[in-house]
């Protein structure tokens, strides 16, 4: 007969079960990301120790850095803890059991810092070409003419109205709380919330096929036609064709998809190219500070800055989506590899705020090599910055794109500590219930078999078409 004085052995094991609370894991992720910062911190000084007596380094060259082994990245290996419960003090070789798929190798935990060095092969060339051209597109928004146009099509009373009502709720609610914290979102960003959502569910128009000119009838599309040159001078550099499915009646449609801002503010209508480049130039009217973001998997959005959070705000207006950067990745199933946002001011990698997960959404970064692309990006921002502006606001854009990147490698340590925690037993994918809930199952805007095409339909529940 067991003595009642010790416990059974099904007590211990709920016991057990019950040492692995959300506390315990908010502070093994904690512990973890501080391990990150110390030991890539300690690594760096004892480097720079080594090297302080030795003579300069060559200058690595594009064509060296590709034929560098990829073996340089490598795993978290983790040994199994003996005790009951794992414990919460971390060293740099200890961990958790492999018993699940490890945590994404992150390229940009690497102990070697960056230097930026000039293409050289002639994919890095091409890849430079393409991403100096991108740049010209947010310097056109600073056309004073352009914005006093954007002025007279935009509801400025009805945006300021209800930009002036959310922002008094948002007041009100901070102050509920009684701790002196601030709103969440100033006037200014609920100024850009109101036009996002006047300019999704009124201005422009998005289009799948175009309807027949004739008959209005559906269209099919019949490939690509030359441009005109008035389709040329306003930008449409491709020029798609549709012709109408009535037999008798065959009437063709013309569609150019134009890249400037001046025609789209008459034809108001296209797919996410047209919509991004329309409203991010409609934000800068408004006075927001504007990023145009490209992705190199056929998508553009728009980053706004804001001045109550001091960061960039993620702005996708086909989705009507507001501050969700992980909308592509974890909402559409999207796969992607660069996303670039440029402005007026210059450009920057924001890749690490869209991919938390490199595991599992990211495709390979191949156009150039790392130290390359931080190169180009560093050139853009010269050419941006140069004698046009004072020296204090050089310096502010020097301390603000600082920030940014202490931002961006925090994404990345957690990550890491989001994955470490989620390999716990009993708790797959629990960091990210809830953020996942959030996300709608695939893409919104375009016609379903369009989505299904370009892989954005989301891993679960998709559209049946709108």
């Amino acid at each position: 007969m067991a003595d009642p004085g010790t416990p059974s052995r099904g007590r211990q094991s709920d016991s057990d079960n019950n040492q692995f609370d959300d506390q315990w894991a908010k502070d093994l992720r904690e512990q973890f990301e501080n391990l990150l910062r110390t030991k890539r911190f300690s690594d760096l000084n004892d480097r720079s120790r080594s090297r302080s007596g030795s003579p300069a380094l060559d200058r690595p060259s594009s064509t060296s850095y590709r034929a560098a082994s990829p073996a340089m990245t490598r795993p978290l290996h983790h040994t199994p803890s003996t005790s009951s419960r794992p414990s919460s003090t971390l060293s740099a070789t200890s961990g958790i059991n492999r018993h699940s798929t490890l945590p994404p190798a992150y390229s940009t935990l690497r102990n070697r810092p960056r230097i930026p060095t000039p293409p050289q092969d002639a994919d890095s060339l091409q890849f430079r070409n393409l991403l100096i051209t991108l740049s010209h597109t947010p310097v056109k928004y600073e056309n004073p003419g352009l914005l006093d146009e954007a002025l007279t099509v935009i509801p400025l009373e009805r945006i300021y109205g209800e930009a002036q009502e959310e922002s008094e709720v948002l007041e009100a609610q901070a102050q509920s709380m009684g701790d002196g914290r601030k709103a969440e979102w100033g006037y200014q960003d609920c100024v850009i919330r109101a036009l996002l959502r006047w300019f999704k569910r009124t201005f422009f128009t998005w289009v799948n096929n175009p309807p027949c000119p004739v008959c209005f009838s559906p269209t099919v599309a019949h490939g690509l036609v030359p441009p005109t040159p008035d389709e040329s001078a306003r930008g449409a550099n491709r020029v798609e064709s549709y012709k109408c499915i009535e037999a008798a009646c065959g009437a063709f449609e013309r569609f150019p998809r134009y890249s400037d801002v001046w025609a789209l503010l008459q034809t108001r209508r296209g797919r996410c190219g047209e919509w991004a480049n329309c409203f991010s130039m409609l934000c800068r009217a408004l006075g927001g500070r504007v990023r145009w973001v490209w992705n190199s998997e056929d998508h553009v959005w728009t980053e706004v800055y804001s001045e109550q959070q001091k960061r960039w705000v993620h702005v996708d207006a086909c989705e009507e989506a507001w501050d969700n950067p992980r909308l592509y990745a974890e909402g559409w199933g999207k796969k992607m590899a660069y996303c670039i946002a440029f402005s007026a001011d210059g450009a920057t990698d924001v890749t690490r705020r869209y991919i938390r997960n490199t595991s599992k959404h990211a495709l390979g970064r191949t156009r150039s090599p790392e130290e390359v692309l931080l190169f180009i990006i560093n050139e853009i921002r010269q050419m941006r910055r140069g004698d046009n502006i004072s020296k204090e606001e050089k310096r502010r854009l020097i301390a603000e794109d600082a920030k940014e990147e202490k931002d961006l490698q925090k994404f990345v340590a957690q990550a890491i500590a989001a994955a470490v925690t989620d390999m716990l037993p009993g708790r797959p994918g629990a960091s990210d219930a809830a953020d996942l809930a959030k996300l709608p199952a695939g893409r919104q805007s375009g016609s379903a078999e369009w989505v299904q095409s370009r892989g954005e339909a989301g891993q679960q529940n998709p559209r049946e078409g709108q």
